[in-house]
Formats: structure tokens, sequence, C-alpha cells
């Protein structure tokens, strides 16, 4: 499905990735980023990305916080795309929820971002920025501290609103819509369109362009070559490398 839909960006949440697993997740043309959860099963986060993007991974400290952060490269005198996909389990902790808000902090400063995933907070309602829990009203406080706009508008899984797509640049994103499944996943896909300028990889190669040759000229120094001499110069040599290794 990815190749056919021709998709630059994959974003997946609970992969349920770990090392027991002897199966490639690798896909043709992509690179992958990936980060399992740690010391139990489930979760997961992971971002595949086009070959020729030019994408660089962005370390983080946080093993708690089920997040994934990458730069992709803009094109000259354009700005680099902050890219994350985060997923946040239905029971974390707010001592987790903290910890993601400083990383949200902490990257906000850039001038592009976009941020993705699960995030488990069915309870807020977007279209008024109102919640009915804490955690979710503390959750509404970070996006409007960092400049974020939510940007789904339909429900993603059993008519509720669970993953969410965010930026903090008017026009950055767009064409953002929902619906169709990944596999065998209970969520509807969203896809959308990234309005900016990205730097790709491109290989260079060097190739003569015939369309521009002399070929009278061409034809004209290929009859001047002593081609009996060149030949039978080239036939004795082989001759003698042949007789050397019977020797």
């Amino acid at each position: 499905m990815v190749h056919q839909r021709n998709y630059d960006i994959v974003a997946i949440t609970e992969t349920w990735w770990d090392d027991s697993h002897s199966w490639s997740t690798a896909l043709d043309g992509y690179k992958l980023f990936r980060r399992d959860r740690k010391g139990r099963r489930g979760g997961g986060v992971a971002l595949y990305i086009r070959g020729v993007l030019d994408v660089i991974g962005i370390e983080t400290n946080d093993d708690e916080v089920e997040s994934l952060w990458v730069k992709i490269k803009g094109k000259a005198n354009k700005a680099d795309i902050l890219l994350g996909v985060c997923y946040r389990p239905p029971n974390q902790d707010e001592e987790v929820d903290n910890l993601f808000y400083k990383q949200l902090n902490n990257v906000s400063g850039s001038s592009a971002l976009v941020l993705v995933g699960d995030f488990n907070l069915p309870d807020i309602c977007w279209e008024l920025n109102t919640a009915e829990k804490q955690q979710s009203r503390k959750f509404l406080e970070c996006v409007e501290d960092n400049f974020l706009s939510q940007l789904v508008s339909k429900p993603n899984r059993g008519g509720t609103m669970l993953d969410l797509l965010f930026t903090n640049r008017d026009g950055l994103v767009g064409d953002v819509e929902v619906g169709g499944r990944l596999g065998h996943s209970d969520h509807e896909i969203i896809e959308s369109s990234i309005i900016g300028e990205i730097r790709r990889n491109i290989n260079k190669i060097s190739t003569l362009d015939f369309r521009r040759a002399d070929f009278g000229l061409f034809k004209r120094l290929i009859q001047r070559v002593p081609w009996e001499t060149v030949l039978g110069n080239k036939e004795s040599r082989r001759d003698g490398c042949a007789s050397r290794r019977k020797s």
C-alpha cells in the first residue's frame, strides 16, 4: 500500500516491535527510524521516510516517552522541517506526560514543526478546545503554550479522535484526510501533504550528450586508425599472455 500510494513519509504508532522477532521491518526505498517500547510489550513508534529525502534522526534521552523526532532538510534558504511521531498510552502517568511536554517545549522553537501520533485523549473537544479530565486540559495547555494547531477534524477510531496532527506554521500542512486502514489496524489512516520545499539527495552521474557530437569528425578519426596494426599487436600480446600462463 505504501508504494501504491507513493507516500514520502509514513508514521506508525503501536508497532509492537522488539528484538524477539526475526522478520524484517525494512521497506524498499525507505529509511526506517524506530523507537521500541522498553521493558514491556506493546507500544512503539516508527517513521518510514523515502530514501531520496535528506533526513537525520534526533536523539532524545527520555526512554519513558514513546516519541521519535527527525529533521528533514529544506532546500537552500528554506527552513528545515522537524517531524515527530508519538504514542501516548491511555493510562500514561502525569510524570511521563510532563517529560513529553518538556520535550515538545525544547523542539517547538523550530520554525517548521509537524507532530503526529495517537494521544488517547478522547475527551478533548478540539472544536472548542475544552476537555473533561485534568490530564487532557494540561495537554491542551501545552499545545497552546507551544503555538500548535491541531488539524484533524474527523473521528479516526470508533467515533473518537485519538490520532492527531499538529503544526506550528499556517500553510505548512494541507490536504488532511481521514479514511482507509493499514493492515489489520482498527484506526483510520490520516493522510496529509507537507507543503514545504524539501531537499532531496540526488546522485549526480555524468553522461555524454551525443546529440551535440560531430559524427563527421568522429568518422574521419576512426578511418585514420591503422586497425590491422592495432589489432595485430593486440592479438600478439594475447598469444604471449596465453603462452606465459601455460609455462
